[in-house]
């Protein structure tokens, strides 16, 4: 049964090549481009081969840049490395002084801030929640 369905099916494939008829590409007296399966008479049209693909494009060849080119690239991602470098070390030290800054709202119910004018004042417990929840937010986003 298996030999039967595998038979059949290796011929179903080799037949549609083999029964594949001729395509005719024509232009009107309009200038419409038109396919068939049989050539107007009166006018010229071009027999289409569907069995083959068309050619592929060549690949086009690599390119070595310049020397030069390298030494600025090399320069550039140089650079970026170090401003990379640069924005991390800021992030760590936010986040370390952000969880300080939690681990002492989070175990002090009295805190006292700077305010406007450069006085202490005490900050009430509605804010202090406020606080630890706006810093647990910035370090999930922030810190790793």
């Amino acid at each position: 049964m298996r030999l039967m369905i595998l038979t059949g099916s290796l011929l179903l494939a080799l037949s549609t090549s083999a029964m594949a008829s001729q395509i005719y590409k024509w232009v009107d007296d309009q200038g419409v481009t038109h396919f068939g399966a049989q050539p107007p008479q009166g006018q010229d049209a071009t027999s289409i081969n569907t069995a083959t693909p068309p050619p592929r494009a060549p690949a086009p060849a690599p390119t070595t840049p310049p020397a030069s080119d390298d030494a600025q690239q090399k320069a550039i991602d140089d650079q970026v490395k170090d401003q990379v470098a640069k924005q991390e070390a800021e992030r760590k030290k936010y986040c370390e002084s952000a969880r300080t800054n939690l681990a002492q709202l989070e175990n002090n119910p009295r805190v006292r801030i700077e305010g406007d004018n450069g006085e202490l004042r005490r900050i009430g417990e509605d804010e202090r929640q406020q606080r630890i929840t706006e810093l647990k937010k910035s370090i999930d986003e922030t810190c790793r």
